[in-house]
Formats: structure tokens, sequence, C-alpha cells
């Protein structure tokens, strides 16, 4: 991971033998002068280079992905 790239938060993926569901800032995601983004990685292997699963979420969006993300808990 490169020095414009942070490990926020990495935690255990339910389900899974050793998954992991790692939260990072990415800086530049999509060339210079990109904004940032907070990327979401989902690896069924928590020793692997590279998530599986990935998706990235500009930091504008994120109070609506966090109301989302309470609103699918309180719907289990």
């Amino acid at each position: 991971m490169s020095g414009k790239n942070k490990i926020l938060k990495s935690f255990r993926l339910a389900g899974t033998k050793d998954g992991e569901i790692s939260i990072c800032k990415i800086e530049e995601p999509y060339g210079q002068g990109s904004k940032p983004v907070v990327s979401i990685g989902i690896s069924l292997k928590a020793d692997s280079e590279e998530p599986d699963w990935k998706a990235h979420i500009p930091y504008e969006n994120l109070d609506e992905l966090i109301e989302a993300l309470k609103e699918a808990k309180e719907a289990l």
C-alpha cells in the first residue's frame, strides 16, 4: 500500500475461517487531482494482497451510506 493510502480499520469477516473486512482511505484513487475515497475491501483470506471485492465510496456519500447501513441493520 502506498504512503497515500491508509488502513483505518480491519476486522474479521463473519462466516469465514480467516476472512477480513478492511476500511481504507485512498488519496487520488483515479489519478492526480482526484478526490479521496473510502475503500471497503472484502478478503476471503486475510493474507491476500488484494481484496476479493472492493467498493470506493466518495467522502461526500458517507453520511448516506451510514444511514443506509443503519436501515439495513434495523431490517434484520
